[in-house]
């Protein structure tokens, strides 16, 4: 592809007028004096950002930056206030990670200021890795996020159908990426992809790479990327209980916290029959006595729908219940930090 300008000083100048303000920015050119961005808050960022919008991560971005605004203090927070801070914003194996990341940075005095060594870091892969070491250190770096690869499949039309095609999208990326302006670059790619190469109707009128653009020049730029045939998501029925007692301060439930590994780990949530993404789950109460239909919640995960029912206890002998958890007041369910699916249940209930 012959360029008319070298697209890094097309992309870069269309940037320097419209990039997005995001809490977590520094303004367009503030990179060309060095580390101009904290890493701390471009690390937090591009974590909550990974499978989230960035309407939704805004605010909790916001908020863990009030409550902890340094990599030290996130370090020092007791693992399950950041599990339940993280409620909401799904994919609960990211905040486990955020967690270790925290302590092996605080443990070494700061961020390594390049990919190799931030790749070592719990829980950083090659994107993340790659946006810190350019946004936050200004060093020649491939970004591919979802958003630059759609922009980098149509701009190169890109035919391999993904994921196989992601080797040859990075590395048409990489013919473009500039050593100077990295991170600016970055983002400008990933504002290009959220504003203007959009998912199902790309407004190439307003695009400042159009006249280069192979996928464009083919009349159908939306067909790239190139995306093979989605499988059938499978569909699970599950149930969780809702034990609730009397007490003086006002009613309480029973809540659990799952294991530390697998889905939802680490989370305070109801009480379930043990479904996942490979099975139903067994309809068995923790509680012997008469339970009533509380309602349905329906909740689509990554791989699998669900159908949870809710169960709610009836019988006399909550007090029996056993198994490690804690009794919360019902009135302040709203912040236990149950992550949405159980949230969803609770509401049917408290309201």
């Amino acid at each position: 592809m012959t360029a008319t300008r070298p697209i890094p000083e097309m992309l870069l100048e269309w940037y320097d007028r419209n990039a997005r303000r995001l809490p977590w920015r520094v303004p367009p050119g503030a990179g060309d004096i060095g580390s101009a961005a904290d890493p701390y808050r471009v690390w937090l960022s591009e974590v909550m950002l990974q499978q989230t919008t960035t309407a939704h991560a805004a605010p909790y971005f916001s908020a863990f930056l009030d409550r902890w605004p340094t990599v030290e203090a996130l370090a020092a927070a007791p693992e399950e206030d950041v599990m339940a801070a993280w409620a909401g914003l799904g994919y609960y194996s990211r905040a486990r990670n955020l967690v270790a990341c925290a302590h092996a940075v605080a443990a070494r005095g700061g961020f390594p200021d390049n990919e190799e060594e931030l790749r070592k870091l719990p829980g950083l892969g090659a994107y993340t890795a790659a946006a810190v070491a350019a946004i936050a250190f200004g060093k020649r770096a491939v970004v591919v996020d979802a958003n630059v690869e759609r922009v980098v499949a149509r701009l190169f039309a890109v035919a391999e159908p993904l994921p196989g095609g992601k080797a040859a999208i990075r590395a048409a990326a990489d013919t473009i990426t500039p050593a100077e302006r990295a991170g600016d670059f970055a983002q400008a790619m990933m504002d290009l992809g959220a504003t203007i190469c959009s998912p199902r109707d790309p407004k190439c009128l307003l695009c400042p790479l159009a006249p280069d653009c192979a996928g464009r020049a083919s009349r159908d730029p939306a067909a790239f990327p190139v995306k093979a045939a989605k499988k059938p998501r499978p569909a699970r029925i599950g149930t969780a209980f809702w034990i609730e007692r009397p007490d003086a301060n006002g009613a309480k439930v029973w809540l659990v916290r799952r294991p530390a590994k697998g889905m939802l780990g680490g989370m305070r949530a109801l009480p379930d029959d043990g479904w996942s993404a490979r099975s139903d789950g067994s309809g068995e109460a923790p509680l012997a006595g008469s339970w009533r239909a509380g309602g349905v919640v329906r909740h689509g995960f990554t791989h699998f729908d669900l159908e949870l029912g809710l169960a709610i206890y009836a019988g006399e002998r909550m007090r029996e219940v056993t198994g490690e958890g804690e009794w919360w007041p019902v009135v302040d369910i709203e912040n236990a930090g149950l992550p949405t699916l159980f949230a969803k249940a609770a509401r049917l209930v408290a309201g």
